[in-house]
């Protein structure tokens, strides 16, 4: 009688492995390489990204939407938790003086400013940038704009926020500020500077105490 190979033996854990190398791949595995792609400074290429996955471009747009859509998703990603990271960490990461929702704001702005691939990104295609992050083509600055307003609405009713821009504007006057300094090379060519932001910023945002 043949002895067994035990080297060769079928588990439940090695069905498992085989099962997993042969899944296909899914619109949230797209979305993931894209984001390490755009991360990485590199150019988020539909053509490439469906040859990654050994998918066809029809199958790739039917997952993720146009490659605006699909950038927009990874700069959303990207920002959320940014904010909302932030927003744990505010009252103690305020320096004196400043409200915990400047902090939070200035904090966002100087995290945009450092990240490599935003950066590119701006660098490579600043047209496109603009027009996803600060026009009606998409709902970026939307959702930007609510995230903040839900910011300042829980600072306010705390009673740590005391700003003298009525709070249905605020929001939007935040935002724009936001992205006239992010933006600030392709608007005027002048590199950005988070710290201009935080003054602008903190005066907006006073302590309510």
């Amino acid at each position: 009688m043949a002895l067994r190979d035990p080297c060769r033996a079928d588990t439940p854990l090695r069905r498992q492995l085989a099962r997993a190398t042969a899944a296909r791949p899914t619109a949230l595995d797209a979305f993931r390489h894209a984001r390490r792609t755009f991360l990485g400074g590199d150019r988020v290429d539909m053509q490439a990204l469906a040859r990654t996955l050994n998918v066809d471009r029809a199958t790739l747009y039917r997952w993720v939407g146009s490659p605006e859509q699909l950038l927009t998703e990874i700069l959303w990603s990207l920002i959320e938790p940014t904010i909302k990271e932030l927003r744990k960490n505010a009252g103690g990461s305020a320096a004196a003086g400043q409200s915990p929702a400047a902090a939070v704001i200035t904090g966002t702005v100087r995290h945009v400013i450092a990240n490599t691939g935003m950066q590119r990104f701006l660098d490579r295609e600043g047209d496109l940038a603009l027009r996803l992050l600060t026009t009606r083509a998409t709902d970026f600055e939307t959702r930007l704009t609510t995230l903040v307003g839900e910011l300042l609405d829980e600072e306010a009713s705390a009673g740590r926020l005391k700003a003298a821009i009525p709070p249905e504007d605020l929001p939007y006057v935040l935002v724009r500020i936001m992205e006239s300094y992010i933006y600030l090379g392709l608007i005027t060519g002048e590199h950005p500077d988070p710290d201009r932001a935080a003054r602008v910023i903190n005066a907006l945002l006073p302590t309510g105490t």
